[in-house]
């Protein structure tokens, strides 16, 4: 929830002619602006390759008397390609259920968005050394109940809470470690083939200065980028840097 609409046009426009100038052929990258900037976004993307939109949530119901609610035909219908389900935030300061975000992902995926569905830990849970049971169950419960074919048009970002503001830092290491529990869990239930086609993201304070190196790690497949994307120099370093 940062930036009016002036702010908004200024920054999208600063990243997509960085991105002009610096294109980068083989990197997808998704603009996930508040929802009163999505019209203003749309246009300034349009016609640049590899430059998508994306929401940050969007509603488990279809449609109704839902005051305040955003529904994913209507991202759709704003030109929004992906939208965010279950961020940490939204599970943390709106209660959000691994059963509601199930229905979240229905509605997007029945809407051809893609789903980034997002999934981690906070720091008592990775102190007490569960964690990647922790972050399997929040798989299970919310998308092991989708088909191969389903499951392969959903992103995974996984997002060490316990690493986000907190002055602590998740190593690359530790990055790789959870990715490929995640992958080895979804091809526990889909196959391997279908868990190595799934990308999975990490969102644990990806700066400039650390993005190379936890992007180099065989199962990080991009990032999800918070705070450094409202700079764009530094969101623009962090694409050139995969």
């Amino acid at each position: 929830m940062n930036g009016v609409q002036e702010e908004g046009q200024k920054l999208t426009s600063e990243i997509v002619n960085m991105l002009r100038d610096e294109p980068q052929k083989d990197v997808t990258v998704v603009l996930n602006p508040p929802y009163v900037h999505l019209h203003g976004v749309n246009k300034l993307i349009a016609g640049v390759k590899n430059i998508h939109l994306g929401g940050q949530n969007c509603s488990d119901k279809a449609s109704g008397a839902f005051t305040g609610e955003i529904s994913a035909e209507m991202l759709a219908s704003f030109g929004a390609e992906y939208v965010i389900i279950g961020h940490s935030e939204r599970r943390e300061y709106f209660r959000e259920t691994n059963a509601l975000l199930t229905e979240k992902t229905k509605q997007a995926l029945a809407n051809k968005l893609t789903p980034i569905f997002c999934c981690g830990e906070p720091l008592e849970i990775r102190e007490s050394g569960t964690h990647e049971d922790y972050v399997k169950n929040q798989l299970t419960e919310s998308l092991f109940g989708f088909s191969e074919n389903e499951i392969k048009n959903i992103v995974i970002a996984y997002e060490p809470i316990w690493a986000i503001g907190t002055g602590k830092t998740a190593s690359a290491e530790q990055a790789q470690e959870m990715h490929a529990a995640i992958r080895q869990h979804l091809a526990g239930k889909f196959g391997s083939a279908v868990a190595d086609e799934i990308s999975i993201l990490y969102g644990g304070s990806c700066k400039p200065d650390n993005a190379r190196e936890i992007f180099s790690k065989p199962d990080v497949d991009g990032g999800l980028i918070g705070g450094a994307s409202l700079k764009s120099r530094d969101f623009v370093d962090i694409i050139k840097s995969f």
